[in-house]
């Protein structure tokens, strides 16, 4: 089964692609699970990131400035407790419970959790397609670069030329490989 990767410089819209993957999917008929992160703003000002269930909306905090805890990336604390809690709990609901899986971001601030990679390991073993967002500069870790190199790994980068038309080229592909299985 397929799994995807969608790789970009930050801000470039990867969450964006993949969120638009899920709305086709979901259109055409396919339960898609998993975790998803969105910025959080105060005054127009980036201060955190928070971490959300596709399937339940249940929401976390991923990262915030200004909170206690000993795991930093730049000016964010990383809350373990919510990406465990919330996305860890949602790759594994995901994995029993949809057709389809959605993990953004593996990058720097999620790896600090040995559950959330146990759930990408979980994850990319499985036989459920998965539509991932995965950090720039994830090549530094090792989780990250034994994923890349699966066989069954397809990795995108998202820039200004094409991030309009990926979230179809990725569709189709999970449409194929889905296509695929059941014949």
């Amino acid at each position: 089964m397929i799994k995807v990767l969608v790789t970009g410089r930050p801000g470039i819209g990867k969450t964006t692609v993949v969120k638009r993957v899920m709305e086709m999917c979901s259109r055409s008929g396919f339960r898609v699970g998993g975790m998803i992160t969105y910025e959080v703003r105060e005054r127009g000002r980036r201060v955190g990131f928070k971490i959300v269930d596709v399937l339940t909306g249940r929401e976390g905090v991923l990262a915030k400035v200004g909170i206690p805890g000993m795991f930093k990336i730049g000016r964010y604390t990383v809350n373990l407790s919510d990406l465990e809690d919330v996305g860890v709990r949602a790759i594994r609901r995901a994995l029993s419970e949809a057709d389809i899986v959605v993990i953004d971001e593996i990058g720097p601030m999620e790896l600090f959790s040995e559950e959330f990679k146990k759930a990408v390991k979980e994850a990319f073993n499985s036989t459920k397609p998965v539509v991932a967002t995965i950090h720039i500069k994830a090549d530094r870790y090792p989780l990250c670069r034994r994923i890349k190199r699966l066989p069954n790994v397809k990795l995108y980068v998202t820039n200004y030329s094409n991030r309009d038309s990926l979230p179809k080229v990725i569709f189709r592909e999970l449409i194929e490989s889905l296509k695929q299985t059941k014949s």
